[in-house]
């Protein structure tokens, strides 16, 4: 029997070395692995700018969204307010009502209409050196019955277009059953009819608006308050009581519920008491009584009711034609909630105002 010769070490790896070549095709290369490819896609991003905000139409004079403005002018129109006289007519269909004192310590309203027209308004009475600052800034049309030459002629100095019970113009007639001059009412479309082209365009805001209620300043930083008492004269003594059911604030006079001619409560979103002068204006009313005016250019203490609150604040009003502006006591422009407003044009010394 025959050994097989043990093999060596160099033997063995002689050995291996030849199965690789024979398994390699005889070639003795490394096999080689293809690089990876990259592939760059050419992507283009196009920015598109996000849309711009969606700012509501809202009425100017009020703050109230609306789907169009209509193009028509800002009416003011001096209504009375004896006794005798209540309920007007029309004062519910208001923007904007402005309260100031005349003779005797009665007052008299100067009531805007935009984005409203009642179908008549009254009793309709004569105008007041006041006017022209309250008014002016509208740059509309106001609409009265009487008023000495001078208060007249401001009217119009200040850029506004006098429409006239005295000077025949359309739209005024006395009412039967009433005695002069508590009788003159008017219509207020026809009053707009005669508005000449400087007069067509819609007013500029008056006050600064929130979008919302609950955004107005007041509603957001004021105090609570229930109600708020103000004392015009010893004749005048308005009230403002907020109503949650209503959210509005609901007038009286001398704690008796105001309402208009229609039977509607007269409600404001918003009620500013501006603390004024008021002075002697150098003339006489046909029965002697001294003509009071209220300086309406400079600077005055207001108080601000909206949402059951109040807050404190400061008016400014540059010039007859600048529209009156509310701050805060850090500066910054106070902005209403949206809806009617009234303004109370309180004499200093002669008049109060305090909140319950």
């Amino acid at each position: 029997m025959r050994t097989r010769p043990a093999l060596t070490r160099p033997t063995l790896l002689a050995a291996a070395v030849g199965a690789l070549l024979a398994i390699g095709g005889c070639s003795a290369e490394a096999p080689q692995v293809p690089a990876p490819v990259t592939q760059t896609a050419d992507i283009t991003t196009d920015k598109v700018a996000p849309p711009p905000p969606q700012v509501p139409v809202t009425w100017p004079l009020t703050g109230v969204e609306t789907a169009e403005v209509a193009a028509r002018p800002a009416l003011a129109v001096k209504i009375e307010n004896p006794v005798s006289v209540r309920p007007q007519t029309g004062l519910d269909a208001a923007d904007i009502v402005w309260e100031q004192v005349v003779e005797g310590g009665v007052t008299r309203f100067v009531v805007v209409f935009h984005s409203t027209l009642p179908d008549e308004v009254g009793p309709i009475r004569s105008v007041r050196p006041m006017d022209p600052a309250i008014a002016a800034p509208l740059h509309g049309v106001i609409a009265f019955s009487g008023g000495q030459p001078r208060f007249v002629s401001a009217l119009a100095d200040a850029g506004l277009q006098v429409v006239s019970h005295d000077a025949g113009d359309d739209g005024f007639w006395r009412r039967s059953g009433i005695g002069a001059p508590h009788n003159v009412f008017g219509r207020p479309t026809t009053f707009l009819d005669q508005a000449d082209p400087d007069h067509t365009a819609a007013p500029p805001p008056q006050f600064a608006y929130a979008l919302r209620p609950d955004l107005a300043t007041v509603a957001t930083t004021g105090a609570p308050t229930t109600s708020v008492a103000v004392t015009m004269s010893s004749y005048s003594r308005p009230g403002w009581t907020w109503d949650p059911a209503t959210a509005a604030w609901l007038r009286t006079e001398k704690g008796t519920p105001a309402t208009a001619a229609s039977g509607a409560r007269l409600a404001a979103a918003n009620v500013v008491v501006l603390r004024v002068d008021l002075v002697d204006s150098g003339t006489r009313d046909p029965s002697g009584a001294v003509v009071p005016e209220t300086l309406l250019e400079g600077t005055g203490e207001a108080l601000v009711a909206t949402g059951g609150r109040t807050l404190a604040a400061t008016w400014n009003k540059g010039s007859v034609t600048e529209p009156l502006r509310l701050t805060t006591a850090d500066g910054e422009e106070v902005r209403l909630a949206p809806g009617v407003t009234w303004v109370e044009l309180v004499p200093n010394g002669s008049g109060a105002v305090s909140v319950g």
